[in-house]
């Protein structure tokens, strides 16, 4: 088993939602929220995580369209990733986050929070849902790799 924790990312235009990985790889928890300022601080914070949490991998949402097909917001989060590659020496993978945020909005919906907590709340979630999927795909791809 890996030592290291994986961060998980969802990019948005005013906020970034943070979510980490137990050492195992097997458990994704909602970290914070980042409310952006700038490419830079949003660099600096995220190597501080990096350092802090003993992150090994780095996991960004991509949000494509229904269809598959990459819309605009997709591109500013594949120029957010690339820049980011060029500042840390991790790898830095993107992970198709379609309907995490409807998703995280319903689990806030049924643990009857309030529509104006919520907002805080749901980039969280969504980093966590984008995060546990791709640790549950690791795992998965793990266990069939073993059993050939």
């Amino acid at each position: 088993m890996s030592v290291g924790r994986i961060l998980g990312l969802d990019i948005g235009d005013v906020v970034i939602g943070i979510s980490v990985s137990d050492e195992l790889g097997l458990t994704a928890q909602g970290l914070n929220t980042l409310k952006r300022k700038g490419i830079r601080s949003d660099f600096r914070y995220i190597k501080g995580l990096i350092d802090e949490y003993n992150i090994c991998e780095v996991v960004v949402g991509l949000p494509k369209n229904m269809d598959g097909r990459l819309g605009p917001q997709a591109e500013k989060v594949i120029d957010f990733v690339e820049r980011l590659r060029s500042e840390i020496s991790l790898s830095v993978v993107t992970w198709d986050e379609r309907l995490t945020t409807v998703a995280a909005e319903n689990v806030l919906i049924d643990a009857n929070i309030s529509r104006k907590k919520r907002k805080g709340l749901a980039d969280k979630i969504a980093s966590q849902l984008i995060l546990q999927g791709y640790l549950d795909s690791k795992r998965y791809s793990c266990d069939s790799d073993s059993r050939q």
